[in-house]
């Protein structure tokens, strides 16, 4: 009881720092006399060539369906071959619960493979963080490649990440976040040697049950080294993050204030928005609606206001996206299972 009473307040306070990122994202929009600010985002909204954004949406969609069959890959030497079909709608399932707790869909794509196809969460698991470890060296090297091409830029930006913006009349709480994130990490540290040196007989014994489970997840993260065809694993790891990258580009060239920044800059901005999807909170909300914007107007000279906005859409588009699917998904493996324990 006490470990899920911890684990609300962990919860609330992630809400909490994004609500609180949020609300500073908005109040940065000034607007006129006589119109909301919702008014404006959505102004802005109605300028955009829709076609791009269905783009947008087509890429990520396609980019989920190679993850899904990328994580196939991972499963079957370990004789668990799963349906694309499946994999699909696990892989769903877990963007749509990262939305509202953060690493909580890594968890339920396992579980709902598991009720779909009887794959031990284990094992599942262990091919999850696999992929996780792959994904995180792919984004280092598009931040490594991202430097190389836009090295200016970028460094001119990060080197900025501890000023207010006084020329525009905003304030990015980029300091305070950071702040926060230490403080935060100092926390969990802080948890855990409390609760290894006051529980350590308790920790010992689920440490002995966990054995089984361990070695599941071994399992599962060193079968990556014994795939047969590593060529098209590869393939379809690049793959992933060009449709990522094509998915952010095509939202960007979607309206006329951004659609001149062009390939390269797309990119900076899709590094910035990614490093702020990184960051512990519900689908990167309020991190991403602080990041984002202080990119375009620090690096591209684009108002502060429309700035805001378009992370607002550029989120909210892509958020839309993976709640639509994740609940078509949600509800298509449910009636799946159903139908499986019924016959």
């Amino acid at each position: 009881m006490q470990e899920k009473l911890k684990g609300l307040v962990r919860y609330l306070i992630m809400v909490g720092i994004a609500a609180l990122l949020l609300w500073l994202a908005v109040y940065n929009i000034e607007v006129g006399e006589g119109q909301t600010k919702l008014g404006f985002i959505m102004s802005i909204w109605a300028t955009a060539d829709k076609k791009y954004l269905f783009l947008s949406a087509f890429m990520a969609i396609i980019s989920h369906v190679i993850r899904a069959e990328r994580w196939r890959m991972l499963l079957k030497p370990l004789g668990h071959p799963v349906s694309l079909g499946h994999g699909f709608l696990s892989v769903m399932i877990g963007y749509f619960v990262n939305l509202a707790i953060p690493r909580g869909g890594e968890v339920s794509r396992c579980y709902n493979i598991y009720k779909l196809d009887k794959t031990p969460m284990d094992i599942s698991f262990g091919t999850v963080v696999a992929e996780r470890v792959i994904d995180l060296f792919f984004l280092l090297s598009l931040i490594a490649l991202a430097f190389f091409i836009e090295l200016d830029n970028l460094l001119y930006f990060f080197s900025e990440l501890n000023i207010s913006g006084e020329d525009e009349g905003a304030t990015y709480p980029i300091t305070s976040l950071l702040i926060l994130g230490v403080a935060g990490l100092s926390l969990s540290i802080a948890f855990i040697i409390f609760v290894f040196r006051y529980y350590k007989m308790k920790t010992l014994r689920l440490a002995v049950k966990m054995r089984t489970a361990f070695r599941g997840l071994k399992k599962g993260l060193t079968i990556v080294f014994k795939i047969k065809n590593k060529t098209l694993f590869f393939t379809y790891s690049v793959l992933i993050w060009v449709l990522y990258y094509l998915m952010s580009y095509f939202v960007i060239i979607a309206f006329p204030q951004t659609a001149e920044l062009g390939l390269l800059a797309a990119l900076s901005i899709f590094v910035i928005g990614g490093i702020a999807m990184a960051i512990p909170l519900p689908g990167g909300t309020g991190s991403y609606h602080v990041l984002v914007p202080f990119g375009l107007v620090l690096l591209y000279g684009l108002g502060q206001q429309e700035s805001v906005a378009f992370s607002f859409i550029f989120h909210g588009w892509q958020t839309f996206i993976i709640i639509i699917f994740g609940l078509f998904s949600l509800l298509l493996s449910q009636y799946i299972i159903r139908k499986n324990k019924n016959v």
